[in-house]
């Protein structure tokens, strides 16, 4: 059985581990190995995970029988309103397909919904096309597409999706 829990501070080190096993894999046909470098290396840091956490972000971690499986990171009110944005949702390849993914997904929304959000906001790059059509499944909606520079010569292109609460 699927279960999630916050992750306090001092646990945010599964975060970066989960990242580092994740991206690889998930991005070798999407990105160069040295923007997944870059970008594990800046958005995965443990002080940038400490600075998110002190921004007000919420992690959670979804585990089997002590078994990590991938975390969810998320901010309530949004700089668009009453809205919740899903930063990150990563699963191990091996916990891909065990139901993981949708259980932090309507894990996040439910406790936006408990906060009186108004919808879940998320980017996926728009090359992804299994985390699309993933997001799609669960209810998300395109909404626009973005083209962010991240500085390095490297940009995120990518597809922002909604889902109403």
């Amino acid at each position: 059985m699927i279960s999630i829990r916050k992750l306090p501070a001092d646990e945010l080190s599964k975060v970066q581990s989960i990242a580092h096993l994740t991206w690889p894999t998930t991005f070798v046909n999407i990105l160069s190995p040295e923007q997944i470098d870059y970008m594990l290396n800046w958005m995965y840091s443990l002080e940038m995970l400490e600075s998110q956490l002190e921004k007000g972000h919420t992690f959670l971690l979804a585990e089997e029988e002590g078994t990590e499986l991938g975390f969810a990171g998320f901010e309530l009110n949004f700089s668009e309103g009453p809205k919740a944005k899903l930063h990150k949702i990563y699963l191990l390849p091996e916990a891909q397909g065990k139901g993981a993914g949708k259980a932090l997904i309507l894990e996040v929304a439910d406790r936006a919904r408990k906060a009186s959000q108004k919808s879940l906001l998320l980017n996926v790059n728009k090359h992804n096309q299994n985390a699309i059509n993933f997001y799609h499944r669960i209810g998300f909606q395109e909404i626009y597409k973005e083209v962010i520079d991240i500085g390095n010569g490297f940009i995120m292109d990518d597809v922002v999706m909604e889902l109403s609460l």
